[in-house]
């Protein structure tokens, strides 16, 4: 007997076809999350053939998120931070300003509103944890002077993105056209509306992190303590799904804020505790797998015939990423008295964007403050970014070798 099968079909089809993607892109010294894009693209509805079930592949994707933001959690490292504070909180802060009032200039441009042009903007500032880590990782530059500041940098762009996340649906109203803002409420809303909504979601918010800090700090690692005194490998993973999971599906539900925020907060409780990596280590292969499966949903929305029908949009976005954010980067770090690899360093990790630029345009897109076209640019954009990286790398490791055999000159 035959059955419908869309939520087996949707899964198997986005994995293998992110597999072979995947395996083609890093035979070509690519990273594999541009195969998982081009998966999304090839099962998307803009391209013949097989097209995956586009309510699921929402769904899924959400669970990717989930999973996404966990694992930023767990990875969060205030330690980290503090040995770069200095720079990395500032110059995070300053870049972003930067390259979010860039994409406000081109959205002008464009013709759209401030509002539609400060989430573009914002959007294209931040980079991919996945991407500049691997680069880093790739070059063992992790633990260098500039590997440290490059990842204290991300860590306040992936905080000021939370933050973003957290206050966009409360902002909606402000920052999206005043005539869409009218339909969808039926009348204008005023400043104090917009401020009363801004506070409410901040008192959630602080609510919900009461709670965490009060209760989900001392009950979560007890009971993943207790766990591990069974033996029971199976159990303790099961723990850690269902605290990730769980944690951020009671956020939402009771507290009204966002899946997102949820699951960041149940990472980081997590890290503080002494099994915080073994649950790295066990919730990574469906971290990964689910993760997988929201760059596949991505590249479902993403229309290849953009490059064509907007080509001048597509390199502005480019431009954004790659010459502005980097130059505001580099001229950040060269002012705080770092040296000229040690910036370009820097610059070079983050001319690219990725998980929570795809995030914050879907969000943006949904609440009807981005317009359709903002999310291709943007799609488009973290496309070819990611893509040129790699290349952007090669050049910053010819430039260093030279500059070292410059440095020390070999005795006649």
């Amino acid at each position: 007997m035959h059955h419908a099968t869309p939520l087996i079909s949707t899964i198997v089809g986005g994995i293998v076809l992110a597999f072979i993607l995947g395996a083609i892109a890093s035979k070509l010294r690519l990273p594999p999350l541009i195969g998982y894009l081009c998966a999304g693209i090839v099962v998307g509805p803009h391209t013949p053939g097989y097209t995956a079930d586009q309510a699921l592949a929402p769904e899924l994707a959400e669970l990717g998120v989930i999973l996404l933001m966990f694992g930023v959690g767990l990875h969060f490292s205030i330690k980290d931070l503090m040995a770069v504070k200095k720079i990395a909180i500032p110059g995070a802060v300053v870049q972003i300003g930067i390259a979010t009032f860039l994409g406000m200039l081109v959205a002008w441009g464009f013709g759209w509103s401030w509002g539609q042009g400060f989430v573009y903007g914002l959007a294209l500032s931040v980079a991919s944890t996945v991407v500049l880590l691997k680069a880093l990782q790739d070059r063992d530059l992790v633990e260098s002077p500039q590997g440290r500041i490059a990842v204290g940098w991300l860590i306040v762009e992936d905080l000021a993105m939370v933050l973003a996340l957290v206050l966009l649906p409360a902002l909606a109203g402000l920052l999206m056209d005043p005539d869409d803002a009218a339909a969808v409420t039926g009348e204008a809303l005023s400043t104090g509306d917009v401020l009363i909504a801004v506070l409410a979601t901040l008192g959630k918010v602080a609510a919900f992190v009461a709670v965490m800090l009060l209760i989900g700090r001392r009950f979560i690692p007890w009971m993943l303590e207790r766990i591990v005194w069974t033996g029971n490998r199976e159990m303790f993973r099961l723990g850690v799904l269902a605290t990730a999971l769980g944690v951020a599906y009671g956020a939402y539900a009771l507290f009204g804020v966002s899946f997102a925020l949820g699951a960041f907060f149940a990472g980081m409780v997590l890290a503080e505790s002494e099994f915080s990596h073994r649950a790295a280590e066990e919730s990574l292969p469906l971290r990964d797998a689910f993760a997988v499966l929201f760059f596949v949903s991505v590249g479902m929305l993403f229309d290849p015939m953009v490059l064509v029908n907007d080509p001048w949009g597509v390199l502005s976005t480019l431009f954004i990423i790659v010459v502005g954010k980097s130059l505001a980067a580099m001229g950040i770090v060269r002012v705080f008295g770092y040296s000229g690899k040690t910036s370009m360093t820097i610059a070079v990790s983050l001319a690219q964007i990725g998980e929570f630029s795809f995030i914050l345009a879907s969000l943006g897109v949904y609440l009807k403050i981005l317009p359709e076209r903002g999310q291709a640019l943007i799609l488009a954009g973290a496309l070819l970014s990611i893509m040129l990286n790699p290349v952007l790398f090669h050049l910053l490791d010819l430039y260093s070798a030279k500059a070292d055999r410059n440095e020390d000159p070999q005795p006649a």
